[in-house]
């Protein structure tokens, strides 16, 4: 089994991980259910507070976009990610347009934010992901209408041919790579991410040669790693990549519906992280990366709930806010 299994990263064609664990995912049901979802609609579109790269603060627009997913799932999988849970084999760049054309209409053209952020599920810029046509046409008007834009890539998928043509469309753009360890053993065994940290360093000196801004997302407590060594981890984790990322953000884990992850919380295997963890990580780590240009967020999504960061749940609710304000003001 081990030889074609896509985490142990052998030659052979990988299996995804998650079949091998018969994750639900795959069922009849769970492919009837993605299915189900209206292809021409966004996942979802809201605002929230944000920063511009010159710290400004403004609002920013999210647009989640209902894709065909990730190349790298559609091979192996992260053990963490459930972004699959959102996607259809069949979006079409018909599809794709009229999404954009609902998000622009539930939020008026965008109207009061200065940044949006557009996600897919996978690399904005990958073509057997996302038709050219389509990604063009979004990175070209956003440029036109003032916004800051966000999108995300995997490491892998920054080419310099990809990356200048994307600078062409929409220069100084925020290109946000999800990282999540600044360690080869954990990014192969405990995250699967497909990619190695020679892969990240080199799609940063693309982005770098190109003008465009690094995002580095690092993810709080990876499967199989304690709680305390998660802790030890990032604080190094973020030291490093500060030094060559304009911004950092630090997830911690949420237990997302059909992954690795998720199976390991059903049979209590795994617990997200505590809130305090995230306090002593922001207090170890401020000192240094205030003294560089970097913008450390933190974010617990779901922070509170028993799938997202959380304590015992007495100040989990003022843990959460207080972490947020820094974000936001950091």
């Amino acid at each position: 089994m081990a030889s074609s299994c896509g985490l142990m990263g052998d030659d052979d064609k990988p299996v995804k991980i998650h079949h091998l664990v018969k994750a639900p995912e795959n069922t009849p049901e769970s492919i009837a259910s993605r299915e189900s979802w209206d292809a021409s609609k966004p996942v979802t579109v809201y605002k929230t507070p944000e920063n511009l790269p010159d710290g400004t603060p403004c609002t920013a627009a999210t647009v989640i976009l209902r894709t065909k997913g990730c190349v790298w799932w559609w091979k192996s999988g992260c053990t963490f990610c459930g972004y699959f849970n959102d996607v259809r084999d069949d979006v079409t760049a018909e599809d794709m347009f009229s999404q954009w054309e609902e998000a622009k209409r539930v939020t008026s053209d965008f109207r009061d934010c200065k940044m949006v952020k557009v996600y897919t599920s996978g690399t904005f810029f990958e073509d057997r992901e996302n038709p050219p046509e389509w990604q063009e046409h979004v990175l070209r008007e956003t440029y036109e209408m003032g916004l800051h834009l966000v999108v995300e890539a995997q490491a892998q998928m920054c080419t310099p041919e990809k990356l200048e043509w994307v600078a062409e469309r929409h220069p100084g753009c925020t290109v946000a790579i999800g990282l999540e360890a600044y360690d080869n053993t954990v990014l192969r065994f405990h995250a699967n991410k497909g990619f190695s940290l020679k892969q990240w360093h080199k799609a940063v000196e693309i982005l770098r040669d190109n003008s465009l801004r690094v995002k580095t997302y690092l993810l709080f407590k990876p499967p199989f790693m304690s709680e305390g060594d998660a802790l030890e981890h990032t604080i190094s984790w973020v030291s490093e990549v500060s030094k060559i990322s304009d911004e950092v953000s630090i997830n911690p884990m949420n237990i997302q519906r059909g992954t690795i992850v998720d199976r390991l919380f059903r049979n209590r295997e795994y617990r997200p992280p505590w809130l305090w963890s995230l306090v002593e990580m922001i207090i170890r780590t401020h000192d240094d990366v205030s003294k560089t240009d970097c913008r450390v967020i933190v974010h617990p999504t779901a922070g509170g709930k028993a799938r997202g960061s959380h304590n015992c749940g007495s100040c989990d609710s003022e843990v959460v806010a207080a972490i947020e304000r820094y974000s936001v003001s950091g």
